[in-house]
């Protein structure tokens, strides 16, 4: 009947659909806002060999096609700029600026203190730099939107030069770069569709031209056996395809080879590079480095550190006193109170008199110093007045005393809920660079229940921890060593807490205390090593999660009944992150990983566990590892491409098998799968009971949490800014977990009779058969401090069905009912829901 219907209506009103569609599709497609002869810039091709990075290429279009709705030709952004054009009025904003200039020069005027000034000239500024960025780009609808983007022949041209300019500097020297412009013809929409212009660009590299030799002329013989001694390092080498890039990085190494070995004023300048293109036959390129010398001093001077002063409270002025003054180590410190351990801040000094001018030392001391969160600023200059070379370090020091409140919102695995932090600080309490830390929390947010799917409560967390941080290893090294470690801003915590976590079905209150040690290598690499972590917990359950785990332990499934015994934890943990290039940043690509493992219960092999076992507590063996790996993609200033592979294993060593339930891998939520509800899917193809209301609820009943022990997951998603501050995100998410132990359960149809509950155990031979695939998309309002996602999860491949039936992506469903019929439970006649997820922060 509705196709009937429908049908109807459309030969009825099929003429009306004629006339308004293009109407309304001029205006998305922006083809209204152009002039009679303009075209609207549809689209870009490059066509160019597969070793050409056409990536690059698109980078250098000095025009760019408005931005389109899902790839579809319609400008949603072109019609939000005009809409704002429509009611901008330029000379509103001016005068609004000056009657706020005029305001608050007035209030300037009239304070009587310079803490008034400076807040009145701040909040000046604030407003008056809004109102100039409206005056010179328009309303906020404008700077949403985009203006229309028409073909400009002049552009088009600039684009071809820019082109031919990156092939010859990545050694195409012959290339030829050519365009076709091509003009949609006009076909059903006739004169709409006649305004959109697409260009060709086609690219001709040519063959590339090879460096063949490289040679050195350089006058200075001490310049020239730094250069040889470190040639191995060079950019240029022979065989290597001609690449601009390296000829800059290459002066970047010498520039920097030359003042780590004491050469402090040398300029890249002084480096230059000839390129005879003609040297030999076949492409062959011969290169010249000069090293020229300074026109007014004929040489380079190397500068020796004659000696090193350290001023630690370069931010205090007392007219009435002089800095007392100590020797440490090559060092002289000055300062009007003795307040610092001399030798903790020789450490974290890497310049010694006598030695060359080394910029690279003088950046790490300045990084180390600062690790120290002791100093507001560290400041390094060099002072050659007098025939000296004389290394000055500066720093002021921090409040000893620090308070902070921090109130947010946070999302683990469930809805946002409120918190509120409250942190103190004490520094140096023990003049050797000990920071004390006291921070307690407390916030709530909304979960599902451990044993319920649908109803949402309340989940309480609080907690107080404190801690003392050493800035160096609690450990019997040498002296010697310990200056070693220095540059690697080692540091040592030792931390005592409580935490108490009040969950719907259970309650667990923890008491932990941990020795941790951390240490860094070149930025990019931290380590931690944590000797020992020990945790006392104890659980109590409501009585309808104490019935799952009764029936969990008469079915033979200890692991889980044992984990909210009252227990006594004890592990050795080390974790490696990398971080190469600051993940996240919205500037270049970037890559995560971290990797940890996990020993628990380690030191109880070796000693009698009867004063734990003695006192009702259980105790845990287990190794446990996890590997993490993200990347991010910048596909454009407005997309990225962000992958994450996620994987663990747990094994527990002790005769029950047991896990803490922390301890558990978990799949599904706002972080995971976001197909499924939180920590609901797997293990394996584990098979929920089937739900008693599939009208409500859907044919499953996820009522209850499911912990394994081996986890493999991973997602990708492609992120791009829709508008202002609003992006839109479409993802695809695979996984599970894994028990290592068949999970079983009472047979339907023989009472009394247990057998395997679906495929629930690890197998290296099937275990991609129960990967579960989830995909969807969501909406991020980034505020800066802030992002807050809505993501829809849409199952389209749920292991928990026999196979043949697993495959449900047909059967999503956005609102109840998810059956056709009350009580008919089978495949044909339920709908899968979809999961709303609400998060704070991206999923990876």
């Amino acid at each position: 009947m509705s196709f009937k219907v429908s049908s109807l209506i459309a030969k009825k009103y099929k003429y009306l659909i004629f006339f308004v569609a293009p109407l309304i599709l001029s205006g998305c497609l922006g083809t209204k806002h152009i002039k009679e002869n303009e075209k609207l810039l549809f689209s870009q091709r490059i066509q160019a060999p597969k070793h050409i990075s056409t990536d690059d290429l698109k980078g250098l279009y000095v025009q760019q096609p408005n931005r389109r709705l899902l790839g579809l030709p319609l400008y949603y952004l072109a019609a939000v700029y005009y809409w704002g054009e429509k009611h901008y009025d330029q000379d509103k904003y001016i005068r609004k600026k000056e009657k706020v200039e005029k305001k608050y020069d007035y209030k300037i005027a009239k304070a009587t203190s310079q803490k008034k000034i400076n807040n009145y000239q701040f909040r000046k500024q604030k407003k008056v730099d809004k109102l100039t960025s409206m005056i010179e780009d328009g309303n906020m609808r404008m700077q949403w939107g985009e203006k229309v983007s028409t073909y400009d022949s002049a552009s088009e041209e600039r684009t071809i030069e820019r082109f031919q300019e990156y092939l010859f500097s990545k050694g195409y020297f012959t290339n030829t770069v050519s365009s076709k412009v091509v003009y949609v013809k006009k076909t059903f929409f006739r004169k709409l569709l006649g305004k959109l212009a697409s260009v060709t660009y086609k690219v001709e590299p040519g063959q590339a031209y090879f460096l063949d030799s490289v040679f050195y002329s350089v006058q200075d013989s001490a310049l020239l056996d730094l250069i040889h001694k470190n040639e191995k390092n060079s950019l240029l080498k022979a065989g290597q395809r001609y690449d601009q890039d390296n000829f800059t990085k290459e002066r970047e190494r010498l520039d920097l080879l030359f003042k780590d070995n004491g050469y402090f004023d040398f300029s890249r300048q002084y480096i230059e590079f000839k390129v005879d293109t003609t040297f030999k036959e076949n492409r062959k390129v011969a290169v010249m480095i000069n090293i020229l010398d300074p026109s007014k001093r004929g040489y380079h001077k190397q500068f020796i550190v004659d000696s090193v002063k350290f001023t630690t409270d370069a931010g205090l002025n007392l007219t009435d006193q002089q800095r007392h003054h100590r020797f440490y180590r090559n060092t002289k410190y000055l300062f009007y109170k003795d307040n610092y351990s001399l030798k903790i801040l020789s450490q974290r000094i890497f310049l010694t008199p006598q030695a060359p001018y080394s910029r690279t030392l003088t950046f790490s001391t300045q990084r180390q110093l600062a690790n120290l969160d002791a100093f507001k600023f560290v400041n390094i200059n060099y002072d050659s007045a007098g025939g000296k070379f004389i290394a000055n370090i500066y720093t002021s020091p921090l409040d000893r005393y620090e308070w902070s409140n921090e109130v947010g919102v946070s999302v683990t695995q469930g809805f946002p809920g409120p918190f509120v932090n409250v942190n103190f600080k004490k520094r140096n309490i023990f003049g050797g660079f000990e920071n004390f830390d006291l921070n307690g929390r407390f916030g709530f947010e909304g979960v599902a229940s451990a044993t319920s799917d649908q109803n949402i409560y309340k989940s309480t967390e609080a907690g107080v921890n404190a801690s003392i941080t050493f800035p160096q290893f609690l450990w019997p090294f040498k002296e010697k060593t310990q200056f070693k470690f220095g540059r690697y801003n080692p540091k040592t915590r030792l931390t005592i807490g409580y935490n108490y976590t009040d969950r719907p079905e259970y309650r667990r209150a923890g008491t932990t205390i941990s020795n941790t040690y951390t240490w860094q290598n070149k930025r990019t690499t931290s380590f931690s090593l944590s000797v020992p972590n020990i945790s006392i917990i104890n659980s109590t359950v409501d009585s309808l999660f104490q019935l799952e785990l009764d029936r969990q332990e008469s079915l033979g499934n200890f692991n889980l009944v044992n984990s909210f015994n009252p227990s006594f934890i004890s592990s050795i943990l080390f974790g490696i992150t990398w971080n190469p290039n600051e993940y996240g940043n919205a500037a270049k690509n970037s890559t995560f990983i971290r990797a940890q493992v996990e020993s628990g219960g380690t030191l109880l092999n070796f000693i009698n566990t009867d004063f734990i076992t003695d006192r009702g507590l259980q105790y845990f063996q287990y190794l446990r590892f996890n590997f993490d790996f993200r990347r991010m993609i910048r596909l454009n200033k407005w997309g990225v491409l962000a992958y994450r592979f996620n994987s663990g294993i747990a094994y527990s060593y002790t005769k029950d098998k047991s896990l803490p339930y922390e301890k558990f891998y978990f799949a599904g939520g706002s972080n995971s799968l976001r197909a499924w509800r939180p920590r609901r899917l797997g293990p394996g193809s584990f098979k929920p009971d089937i739900d008693a209301d599939p009208v409500a609820n859907g044919y499953f009943n996820y009522s209850f949490e499911k912990p394994a022990e081996v986890l493999i997951e991973g997602s990708i998603e492609l992120r791009k800014k829709i508008v202002g501050f609003i992006d839109g995100a479409v993802f695809v998410d695979v996984g599970n977990v894994w028990a290592l132990k068949e999970l079983v359960k009472e047979s339907p149809t023989e009472p009394g009779v247990i057998i395997p509950n679906g495929n629930s155990k690890f197998q290296l031979n099937g275990f991609f058969r129960e990967l579960a695939i989830g995909t969807g998309f969501g909406v991020r309002f980034d505020f800066s401090f802030l992002i807050l996602r809505f993501d829809m999860g849409i199952k389209v491949y749920d292991p928990a069905y026999d196979e043949g039936n697993r495959f449900v992506l047909n059967k999503m469903k956005f609102f109840k009912p998810f059956a056709t019929k009350t009580g008919e439970n089978t495949y044909k006649s339920y709908k899968e829901p979809v999961i709303y997820n609400i998060g704070v922060g991206f999923p990876f």
